[in-house]
């Protein structure tokens, strides 16, 4: 069963979150599916949930369809990981979240969501729970369907290029090929700090720069 232990507050009111031993984390990658959406900023958390099965030799996806989910867990140290990316589509993507956590009994607390964050500057990488959705219409779906009380790793697209453009187009596009050249450096930190939480770590909020 999981559970969390909750530090208690200092003078910094940030957010602390330690996860006890013999728990499940589940680790959601927040994308859309189809081959068109490949390489798109707003599949980020895809790129990045897939390079941390493949670094930390999770088995085959499987597509849950009861689950509106590809699943695929491991045992990680103490901690069982669970990894999903929904078949959704974005802005359903708590549909598939709530009926993961209902049939693996995860508690909010112990989810981690990774997606992309128009908010935050292309280069760096945040952490933190819970919070607003920020106009991110997963998130946004997540947490109405479960509540807001998830931690979210938030890699940053920011700022829109040009300014004008419509943000729901600049997220469908392609990253440019001068982030494509920093992408790898960036889903190796992403992928590396999901390491760091899966065996035991403080979600804390954080930010970390890899360019």
């Amino acid at each position: 069963m999981a559970f969390l232990v909750n530090r208690p507050q200092t003078s910094d009111p940030v957010n602390y979150v330690t996860v006890g031993m013999n728990k499940s984390l589940l680790l959601v990658g927040l994308g859309n599916i189809g081959a068109e959406y490949d390489g798109t900023r707003h599949n980020i958390g895809f790129a990045i949930i897939d390079a941390f099965a493949a670094a930390s030799s999770f088995g085959p996806w499987t597509n849950k369809k009861d689950l509106k989910c590809h699943l695929v867990t491991q045992q990680l140290g103490e901690t069982r990981v669970i990894l999903i990316k929904p078949t959704t589509m974005m802005n359903l993507s708590g549909e598939a979240v709530q009926a993961v956590i209902q049939f693996y009994k995860v508690s909010p607390g112990s989810i981690i969501v990774v997606h992309d964050e128009l908010d935050v500057n292309f280069g760096q990488i945040r952490s933190r729970i819970g919070g607003s959705s920020a106009g991110h219409n997963g998130i946004k779906s997540i947490s109405k369907s479960v509540s807001e009380d998830y931690a979210r790793l938030r890699f940053g697209i920011g700022p829109k290029q040009p300014e004008q453009i419509d943000s729901a187009d600049f997220v469908l596009q392609k990253f440019s090929k001068d982030e494509q050249a920093d992408m790898s450096a960036g889903i190796r930190e992403a992928t590396a700090w999901l390491s760091e939480y899966a065996f035991g770590s403080p979600i804390t909020a954080e930010t970390r720069s890899f360019i």
